[in-house]
């Protein structure tokens, strides 16, 4: 079969199709009836032919392979011809190697590679029924690349669940105030005298419900390209790692909890401080600083840090507070103008990230202790792939799938005892 033929007539059919659709759309109800059926049959002239080129181009791969000689097992890259049938012997050496071989399964020959991991899919090897898993050292390096370039990703904690869960429930000291009675959940210590009743406290626990939800990716790698697994493998594990981690932490920041992590400045226990009197818009003033600060539960601050929208840098640059007939600088750049990687204000790390607001609206700059943010995950990431998604422009068809979920550890604020100021380890400013 000449799969080029197949092709052509295949795309001449769909757009004759396509051009009688778009000519009745949104006049369904007037359409005539030999028009209806003459686009009936187009559409099973077009599954008719879709059918063929499937096997055309199987039958091609295969023909291919066979006058290679790449049936021997001594062929199959990093397979030695006597190589026994173990994880071992047969793992794929990148992961560029291993997206080039599943693409490749759908054309006629599945590497025996693939055969050693679970399929994602249905049916076996097929990737229009579904893919195969990534190798696990693959994903798992995936999954370290975006966990360790992410400035925030790298500071929440992170809690594998088992393979028998979609959830978790994580159990908290229910503690809305520091007040005697509140502390720990309940739990009291007092003063007696000799031979007095005792009197017995106890914890109290809530519990924060997470549930996996999915971040999915898609990548298009054209059959150029997957004949070079090294420029695969590059371009499949900086961008995805980097889009990954672009998106993980826009829900950390931003998240709605709605089929998604609940983000800081969304949770109850996010406080936003109250502007100043008189304070202009769209800025930032010492006095802010200042009452963020004292808002931070005070035995988390040795973990905070500062995210800030990079808008936010020229004030804090010219913040100072007046002494007498000078100032002192609120915010000190690191080492200097020319030190790295960080400035500091009291002395805790300032973190420009893009999922901060501009200067002005809620969420510009946020004090944070981001170990008080909790997240799971499920597996690590998976990966499946089509050759039929795309197959009318030679490209195959990567999916990505990562599950996972996250919110702050605190269920609300925090009352101290001899204050009614709340307290909570996230703190912003009121838009201005």
């Amino acid at each position: 079969m000449n799969v080029e033929k197949i092709r052509e007539l295949l795309q001449a059919v769909v757009g004759k199709a396509s051009l009688l659709a778009d000519e009745w759309e949104g006049k369904e109800d007037e359409m005539p009836t030999e028009v209806a059926g003459e686009i009936k049959a187009l559409v099973a002239e077009a599954s008719d032919l879709t059918e063929k080129l499937k096997v055309a181009m199987q039958l091609d791969e295969q023909s291919a392979f066979l006058s290679t000689g790449l049936g021997s097992k001594a062929a199959v890259p990093g397979m030695a011809a006597d190589a026994p049938p173990s994880q071992g012997s047969m793992g794929f050496k990148s992961l560029g190697e291993q997206l080039f071989s599943v693409a490749k399964s759908g054309r006629g020959y599945t590497d025996p590679r693939l055969m050693e991991m679970k399929q994602t899919g249905m049916s076996e090897g097929v990737p229009a029924d579904g893919g195969f898993l990534v190798q696990e050292d693959f994903a798992s390096e995936l999954l370290k690349l975006v966990f360790a370039e992410g400035e925030i990703l790298s500071r929440v904690k992170r809690m594998p669940i088992s393979a028998n869960s979609n959830s978790l429930r994580a159990n908290y000291l229910d503690e809305g105030s520091r007040a005697d009675g509140s502390r720990w959940g309940g739990v009291l210590a007092y003063w007696k005298a000799e031979g007095a009743t005792k009197v017995a406290s106890n914890p109290t626990f809530g519990q924060i419900l997470l549930e996996l939800h999915k971040l999915i990716g898609l990548c298009y790698a054209t059959d150029e390209l997957l004949q070079d697994a090294v420029a695969l493998e590059s371009i499949i594990s900086w961008a995805f790692s980097m889009e990954f981690t672009y998106q993980l932490e826009a829900a950390i920041i931003n998240g709605t909890g709605a089929g998604q992590p609940l983000g800081i400045v969304n949770a109850p226990a996010f406080i936003a401080i109250a502007e100043e009197a008189g304070q202009p818009a769209d800025t930032i003033v010492s006095e802010n600083i200042v009452n963020m600060w004292s808002r931070m539960y005070a035995p988390l601050r040795k973990n905070g840090v500062w995210l800030i929208n990079q808008d936010c840098e020229p004030q804090l640059h010219s913040m100072y507070v007046a002494v007498g007939a000078t100032g002192v600088p609120v915010y000190l750049p690191a080492g200097g103008l020319s030190g790295a990687p960080y400035g500091t204000l009291y002395g805790r790390p300032v973190i420009p990230v893009e999922h901060c607001q501009t200067v002005g609206t809620v969420g510009d700059i946020i004090f944070a202790d981001l170990s008080q943010y909790w997240m799971i995950d499920k597996g690590g990431m998976q990966q499946a792939s089509s050759i039929h998604v795309q197959f009318v422009t030679d490209e195959t068809c990567f999916r990505f799938v990562y599950r996972t979920d996250g919110q702050p550890s605190w269920p609300g604020v925090l009352t101290p005892q001899n204050s009614a100021v709340t307290l909570s380890p996230f703190i912003g400013i009121e838009s201005r």
